[in-house]
């Protein structure tokens, strides 16, 4: 008979020092696992490896025979809190040495550390924390979008650890973790956007500035459009919000417009504005031209107020058009604000996607778009970027063909080298996936940060009247080679353990037929997160990308719902 010991995790932590490491966490972007890709409610991987450690470490008071009073066992939970302490910090999650250390610590009172499983995997805190602390971890979630993330971070990684690159020199004698892996995903992802330039180029024209020079575009910034419901006026009225383009110091920059009122009917066009242009604003930009919560407007050619009623019926009628609003360029070491021109405005009607994802918005998806027409997830992008989109996903498949021939090249048999392509191809299938998000008509132009915004910036696909469309082949946020930075840092600063992980698909009621595991888990959030519903603006581009690797993952046409453990009325009634 096992006679069981008091935890450490049941009779105190140092909370406060875990709470600092936790909350630092959210600052850090560059190589932090959760920019790896977008997924809701993240839980801080300090308070993982806390947990876990924590969680196996016996309390210094079930062992009176080393410590025989009670001043003797706080300085030895004092010794473990310091331990804690080091194990929460950012800079030590690759710290080998640190990790052995809270490894033979566990041995110490766990001859055979367990395996950890986690049914409720989302974003793979819990599992990657385990296998940073040497524990084999086991991922499962019902989302194919979260066991794709967890894939990517717990089980290809291992598999290649120490692997070199194909498509390097062999300069290096050692390549730690995955960091060989990471140059071919770097390699590969850069050859794509050299490809893609060729077939999709022209649909991105440079912007003309002064003296016959050319700039790189970063966005186009774009308002929706109705007609206006005065039968005097008829104008194409944009749906504006804000005409701020730059609200920095001494750097501001906004938007005016001016009514052509010879023509019948009146033509409304823009020109940007901005302190640097010699007349000082006064502080505020021009009143926009909503003039209520809801979809109200006003026309900027009459001054009449288009109800919310006429907004929605254009909207369901497919009268809702696009105009211009100004252009954003590259610019010496800061932004150059452009006013609209035709053949910026001319180029997106040339644009002819092959392919669009016309599956219906769902759930938590369909709060305000249906209302305004917008009913599939086609509706969320423009003719471009359903073009940029698709021709990236369909390079997935290009790049993933030359992974193969070039490892078959260098020495690895056949089965090897597929199983290769298919480790680099998912890294670039999320590559192409993190675009999406900065990718669509949801997004927005950030005036303080000057970027354009991600669609999720809350758990939501709300309504989004001045629209932002990022450029993929600039340099700035959002662009392919930021997305494929931010994929390729992960990976480099994902652990370099050789224990292995496993992801899988998995309904959390079903019984578990692997081995015994110890589970640690932060369960569903009731009615919070509509995880899948919103989860499926990402699934039609990695189901595109993927599906042929994973078939049994991306079998659905979207993201299984009808077993989600969540408090929905409109499913569930």
């Amino acid at each position: 008979m096992t006679t069981y010991c008091k935890k450490l995790i049941e009779v105190t932590l140092p909370l406060d020092a875990i709470n600092a490491a936790a909350a630092r966490e959210k600052s850090i972007r560059h190589g932090h696992p959760s920019t790896l890709h977008l997924w809701w409610a993240r839980r801080p991987l300090a308070a993982c490896r806390a947990v876990l450690f924590a969680q196996m470490v016996d309390d210094p008071s079930e062992h009176p025979e080393l410590w025989d009073t009670e001043e003797l066992q706080q300085a030895e939970r004092e010794r473990l809190f310091g331990l804690i302490e080091e194990l929460v910090q950012w800079e030590n999650i690759n710290n080998t040495e640190l990790l052995a250390k809270a490894n033979a610590e566990m041995r110490r009172w766990v001859m055979e550390l367990p395996a950890v499983l986690d049914p409720f995997a989302g974003g793979g805190a819990i599992p990657l924390s385990a296998q940073q602390l040497g524990l084999e971890a086991h991922a499962s979630d019902l989302n194919p979008v979260a066991v794709l993330i967890n894939k990517a971070m717990i089980e290809i990684p291992p598999k290649w650890a120490g692997q070199p690159p194909l498509s390097e020199q062999q300069t290096l004698d050692h390549w730690p973790g995955a960091t060989g892996l990471a140059a071919d995903v770097r390699h590969y992802g850069e050859w794509m956007r050299a490809e893609a330039y060729k077939r999709i180029g022209h649909l991105y024209p440079k912007a003309k500035l002064s003296a016959g020079l050319e700039a790189t575009v970063i966005a186009w910034l774009w308002a929706r459009t109705v007609t206006c419901p005065n039968p005097a006026c008829r104008a194409e009225m944009p749906l504006v919000s804000s005409f701020w383009l730059s609200k920095k110091k001494n750097r501001r920059a906004w938007i005016e417009a001016e009514v052509d009122r010879g023509l019948d009917p009146p033509q409304i066009r823009f020109r940007v504005q901005g302190d640097s242009g010699g007349r000082k604003h006064p502080g505020t930009a021009p009143d926009p031209p909503k003039v209520a919560r809801g979809a109200k407007f006003r026309c900027l050619a009459c001054g009449n107020v288009a109800p919310d009623g006429h907004i929605k019926a254009e909207g369901v009628a497919g009268r809702m058009g696009a105009q211009l609003l100004a252009i954003v360029a590259e610019g010496d070491r800061r932004r150059v604000y452009l006013a609209p021109t035709r053949e910026h405005e001319r180029v997106v009607l040339d644009a002819r996607p092959k392919w669009k994802p016309d599956n219906d918005l769902i759930g938590k998806c369909r709060d305000q778009l249906p209302l305004y027409g917008m009913d599939t997830f086609a509706d969320l992008f423009t003719s471009r970027q359903l073009v940029a989109l698709t021709t990236f996903s369909d390079l997935v498949g290009e790049a993933r063909q030359r992974v193969i021939a070039d490892a078959q090249m260098a020495g690895f048999d056949a089965v090897s080298a597929q199983e290769y392509a298919d480790a680099v191809a998912t890294y670039l299938a999320l590559s192409v996936s993190r675009a999406a998000n900065r990718m669509s008509t949801i997004c927005f132009w950030d005036t303080q940060g000057e970027k354009v915004q991600q669609v999720f910036a809350r758990q939501a696909l709300p309504m989004t009247w001045d629209f932002i469309e990022g450029n993929l082949f600039c340099n700035s946020t959002g662009s392919w080679l930021n997305n494929l930075q931010y994929v390729c840092a992960n990976l480099e600063r994902l652990p370099g353990s050789v224990v292995q992980g496993v992801a899988v698909q998995r309904n959390a009621v079903m019984p578990w037929t692997g081995q015994s595991c110890l589970i640690s888990t932060d369960p569903p959030y009731y009615d919070n997160i509509g995880y899948a519903d919103l989860s499926d603006f990402f699934y039609v581009w990695l189901r595109r990308s993927l599906g042929h690797i994973y078939p049994e993952l991306f079998a659905t046409l979207l993201v299984p719902k009808a077993e989600e453990l969540v408090a929905t009325p409109y499913r569930f009634d």
